[in-house]
């Protein structure tokens, strides 16, 4: 008499489930990864616009913009990234050649400048150099917090 077949997967039933699986992580990751960037670039403009908050109640009750972000007790404060947050002050002598411009090269700030580094950790002046795209950045005296290629 024959044997009763033992029900159970076959190796290329497997080999299928696995290579479904396979195909689902590869749509699912890229769509996974965008979304961790774009929660990091809002918390990086929730953060500078918490940071330009108390950097004004510092000048309204002092009369003049903080030199550093550690007078206003932010000084070891970090960027979803890990990078420190950048700020200058541009009332300081010779701050107004560090600041940030825009494609014009014209200054974005007249106040100061905040910003954060973005993914990448690097940066320079002009919003438009390759460095700068994906800043996250303060303009316009406080009207625009975003992503600096979207300035």
């Amino acid at each position: 008499m024959r044997r009763r077949r033992e029900r159970g997967f076959t190796l290329v039933e497997l080999m299928l489930a696995v290579l479904i699986v396979g195909v689902l992580t590869a749509i699912a990751l890229p769509a996974f990864n965008r979304y961790i960037d774009r929660t990091r670039a809002d918390r990086a403009q929730v953060d500078i616009a918490a940071l330009a908050v108390l950097i004004d109640m510092y000048h309204q009750n002092h009369g003049e913009y903080p030199s550093s972000l550690a007078i206003i007790g932010e000084g070891g404060r970090r960027d979803p990234w890990g990078n420190p947050y950048q700020y200058l002050n541009l009332s300081a002598p010779g701050a107004r050649g560090h600041a940030r411009k825009d494609h014009s090269l014209v200054p974005i700030n007249t106040d100061f400048d905040l910003y954060s580094m973005g993914p990448d950790g690097r940066s320079s002046p002009p919003l438009t150099a390759r460095h700068s795209r994906d800043d996250i950045v303060r303009a316009n005296n406080g009207k625009y917090v975003g992503v600096a290629s979207g300035y």
